[in-house]
């Protein structure tokens, strides 16, 4: 059994360099160095410079999270990192770098999938969270509505068959010149305005539990195309009715997959988990159906490290595998 163990986390899989350390059940750091700046002015994340950044940075935030958590590296019990899904030269970068602190400490290493991560991190503040459970994950490369049976035992039921909700943000931001990250810049700027302002689409996929929101995109930039010049559209009430589009296809579907498995707890993670509009209608529906809601904070929703320590930790507690050395199931095979 992990009793008394500290364990050193890893998350490099895009543009957060992220270390966390957890003693038991205690969080005791939760760095995360952004690379927001780096990739503002190109409006995404170029994949050769996060992973030069994260090459240039990681070695330092280790120092700074063991002397904030007040731990030496030699107490670390267990070394864990994300292991994929991401992009190839940020993950290497992470992976090598906590395998060789494991290989120099001769303690055991722990490849963590990234999504594994999302769907555990509301234990961090919610340990009451247990299966079974319906999860919604929403991030930049991923839409997913997971039947969690037990832990270790994922169902898929539902995934985006194009662009996640995460691009959807981040591709029209882009074109519209928001900012970066797209859902925030979104969020900030649609603040106050009119979600029913445009009546965008709400796609539809063969899949009744499948999202889609290529279209969706498309279909603003043509509405935005087809705008007279003297007829021009509040900025306000645009990127409203667009943010409501992406969670009103979120929440419809989802709705649709709680009643039908007939869960009594429901969950989420990922990065446009952060969103308050989804959060607000997530909230509201529990409240209405009588489930009970734990997500993650908006601050662990995005990606960090503290849900790589807790899901290593988990899979080792509730699986009873010992300190060796393994990879925890990934959702998407």
């Amino acid at each position: 059994m992990l009793e008394d163990k500290i364990i050193l986390g890893f998350e490099t899989s895009c543009d957060e360099t992220a270390i966390a350390i957890m003693r038991n059940d205690e969080l005791l750091v939760n760095k995360i160095s952004s690379q927001i700046d780096l990739h503002e002015k190109f409006g995404g994340v170029v994949p050769e410079v996060a992973s030069r950044a994260h090459a240039e940075m990681i070695r330092n935030l280790l120092h700074s999270a063991l002397n904030e958590g007040g731990v030496e590296l030699s107490e670390v019990d267990v070394v864990a990192s994300t292991d994929g899904p991401g992009l190839a030269g940020s993950l290497v970068v992470g992976y090598n770098f906590a395998k060789s602190i494991a290989w120099s400490l001769e303690k055991p290493f722990l490849g963590v999938d990234h999504m594994v991560g999302h769907l555990s991190a509301p234990l961090i503040e919610n340990p009451s969270l247990k299966p079974p459970f319906l999860s919604l994950l929403v991030s930049g490369g991923h839409t997913q509505i997971v039947l969690v049976e037990e832990w270790g035992k994922y169902n898929l039921i539902g995934t985006t068959i194009d662009d996640a909700a995460g691009e959807a943000f981040d591709k029209l931001s882009r074109y519209c010149g928001f900012g970066f990250p797209g859902g925030p810049a979104i969020q900030k700027i649609g603040d106050g305005g009119d979600e029913t302002k445009i009546d965008f689409p709400r796609p539809k996929t063969s899949n009744k539990f499948d999202y889609s929101f290529s279209g969706l995109k498309t279909a603003a930039i043509y509405y935005l195309q087809g705008l007279p010049d003297d007829q021009p559209i509040s900025k306000k009430d645009f990127a409203a009715s667009y943010q409501e589009a992406i969670v009103d296809s979120l929440m419809s579907i989802f709705e649709k997959a709680v009643k039908e498995t007939n869960v009594s707890t429901i969950s989420g993670g990922g990065g446009v988990m952060a969103n308050s509009r989804l959060r607000e209608k997530l909230m509201i529906f529990a409240e209405n159906e009588n489930k009970d809601l734990l997500l993650p904070s908006p601050k662990l929703s995005t990606d960090n490290a503290a849900m790589i320590c807790i899901a290593a930790k988990n899979n080792l507690i509730t699986n009873d595998l010992g300190l060796e050395d393994i990879r925890l199931s990934s959702i998407i095979s």
